[in-house]
């Protein structure tokens, strides 16, 4: 067990004793925590390139460390060119230890290699507390080379969280290091 990820150790050490004391949590285990995190990638632009499929599908086996697995239409939709039974997203689910290993990378690496980037906006989260960024350029992602790609296609992110409500996720990802903007001062 000696070699536990960074994030899990900061959330068992540092998060659930800060959580505990803010909303008055009786036990461990009522602590909100991340359940898991859902990376996924349209093919909008594979309809037609079937080569694109192979591209996203290598791009999402190198940013994860897993292999992805094909979406696919649920009905046909004739203004699109979609027909039902064709793949038009791929999604990795991660859980465990490379769950924690996938956000200690997105909050100390990605974010920074981000143009432009100046925080997370706390609108990135629903109602019950999950975040999802989306990423323009698949090159934020370190084992991404720049060199290396064919087509820049964009990714999306979900942390899913058990807290239940936007407060409560906001400052659990918060206490976990993820860059929030601050909120500006209402005028």
């Amino acid at each position: 067990m000696g070699n536990e990820p960074r994030i899990k150790t900061k959330y068992l050490k540092e998060v659930i004793p800060e959580m505990k004391k803010r909303f008055g949590y009786d036990n461990n285990l009522a602590v909100p925590k991340i359940e898991k995190v859902v990376v996924t990638a349209g093919l909008s632009a594979g309809l037609k390139d079937a080569k694109f499929l192979d591209i996203v599908e290598d791009t999402l086996r190198k940013v994860t460390g897993q292999k992805p697995i094909k979406t696919l239409a649920k009905k046909s939709i004739s203004n699109f060119k979609i027909r039902q039974g064709m793949p038009v997203g791929m999604v990795v689910t991660l859980r465990g230890i490379r769950m924690f290993d996938f956000i200690d990378k997105l909050i100390n690496i990605t974010f920074p290699r981000v143009r432009d980037f100046r925080g997370l906006s706390p609108k990135f989260l629903d109602k019950a507390g999950n975040l999802s960024v989306g990423f323009k350029e698949d090159i934020s992602f370190p084992e991404i080379k720049s060199e290396e790609i064919e087509k820049i296609h964009g990714l999306q992110v979900t942390v899913k969280t058990t807290a239940g409500d936007k407060e409560k996720g906001l400052t659990l990802l918060k206490l976990l290091g993820f860059p929030f903007q601050e909120a500006e001062s209402k005028k």
